[in-house]
């Protein structure tokens, strides 16, 4: 059966889905997007992701074409009309089709598109851990909008897979950010440090998931930047992110992170993200 399409408010097979040229997500990147995680058939941390969607959008002065209410309605209605039972939900909206030209169009209506993937979770990789460098973060200085300009972590994430490794650590001028899709977190001495989130980060769902979590099982935790230095040092590093969720990472410009192998502190959390999934 074909993989059913959610665009511009009707259900279509996806070989159905025409994309206009002068969309302009596709000539200037033009829009905003989620990605939601799916487990059990059921969209992870909705209201988190619709409320940093209103976010983005608002940020670059995007009109949603509907409530958050009937966009999370239609969402599920796509994870059911597909048989999604574990996999991501992407949600794209863009600013509408217009000739080419960097004003706004006056006359332009936003175009909504979503479609479903069935993938797996990462069970083998949360369990070995990812090897990771660091590079320059060149992007803009609105991360805490999720829009579709996303060309420089596509760069930083080819990097790394040049390099031989799986993700690239992000740092402005030595201050750790994120990496190319995920946020980063390092374990010193039992404590849980992580970047604050303001407009260098995307401010991740699962990042957020994670620091409650980590509250309830009592882990000291501080939202504060770290430097390159502390990275390298660092007892444990840990990656969260909606396809990745506690990813450890046991390596670093090829140097080895503590031990080599996923630490407790982090191993503690993935037990826990486990039970919430589960709940």
């Amino acid at each position: 059966m074909s993989q059913i399409y959610w665009y511009q408010d009707r259900w279509l097979p996806a070989d159905e889905v025409r994309i206009s040229p002068e969309d302009r997500g596709y000539y200037f990147g033009d829009g905003v997007y989620e990605v939601f995680r799916v487990y059990g058939g059921k969209l992870f941390e909705a209201d988190a992701h619709f409320a940093r969607l209103e976010k983005s959008a608002a940020g670059i002065r995007i009109r949603l074409p509907h409530s958050t209410e009937v966009l999370k309605r239609r969402m599920e209605e796509l994870v059911r009309r597909n048989g999604l039972q574990e996999g991501t939900v992407y949600l794209q909206i863009t600013r509408g089709e217009a000739p080419r030209s960097h004003l706004f169009p006056r006359d332009a209506d936003p175009v909504a598109m979503a479609y479903c993937t069935e993938t797996k979770r990462p069970i083998a990789a949360m369990q070995t851990g990812y090897k990771a460098i660091t590079a320059e973060d060149v992007r803009w200085l609105h991360c805490d909008y999720k829009t579709l300009n996303l060309l420089a972590n596509v760069l930083a994430k080819q990097e790394a897979a040049d390099r031989g490794a799986d993700d690239a650590v992000l740092h402005r001028g030595g201050t750790v950010t994120e990496s190319s899709a995920s946020n980063v977190m390092i374990v010193k001495d039992g404590s849980l440090i992580t970047h604050p989130a303001n407009h260098l980060i995307l401010h991740g769902i699962t990042r957020a998931v994670v620091l409650r979590l980590a509250a309830r099982a009592e882990i000291p935790t501080e939202e504060r930047s770290f430097s390159v230095h502390e990275l390298l040092a660092a007892d444990e590093v840990l990656l969260t992110g909606t396809t990745i969720e506690v990813m450890p990472v046991i390596e670093v410009d090829g140097r080895t992170v503590g031990t080599g192998v996923p630490g407790p502190v982090t191993r503690r959390l993935q037990q826990e993200f486990e039970r919430v999934i589960h709940a």
